[in-house]
């Protein structure tokens, strides 16, 4: 499933599963004009049977706002629930900045390889 909002060119979500994991890619302004994508990501995540990790590439957000921080959290909490990692791949400042000043910081393991999801 991948999913591009047309009303947002420059803005998405797309999910990937693998047999390794699940790759969600967001990119440019991460906001409520993508509630739809965050929700057909979100759906696509929680019919998995398995619970293998999950890697949210934050690399391309150049703005993220509330909506956009739940949607990560929602994640997170899927996958706390689940049993399945979540890791936060290479988060651009505006998503470290702003898991920061939530309270999010840290709690959400980091990595900086590259995903192979892609947009």
């Amino acid at each position: 499933m991948d999913t591009d909002q047309p009303d947002a060119p420059g803005s998405g979500i797309s999910c990937r599963h693998a047999e390794d994991g699940s790759y969600l890619t967001l990119w440019g302004e991460v906001d409520a004009a993508l509630r739809e994508a965050a929700s057909d990501a979100m759906a696509s995540l929680a019919a998995r049977t398995i619970p293998r990790p999950i890697a949210v590439d934050a690399s391309d957000v150049t703005f993220i706002d509330s909506t956009g921080v739940a949607f990560i959290l929602q994640v997170y909490m899927l996958g706390q629930e689940s049993g399945a990692v979540v890791t936060l791949v290479q988060p651009s400042a505006a998503v470290t900045e702003v898991l920061e000043m939530v309270g999010m910081g840290g709690r959400i393991p980091v990595v900086q390889a590259e995903a192979s999801g892609t947009h």
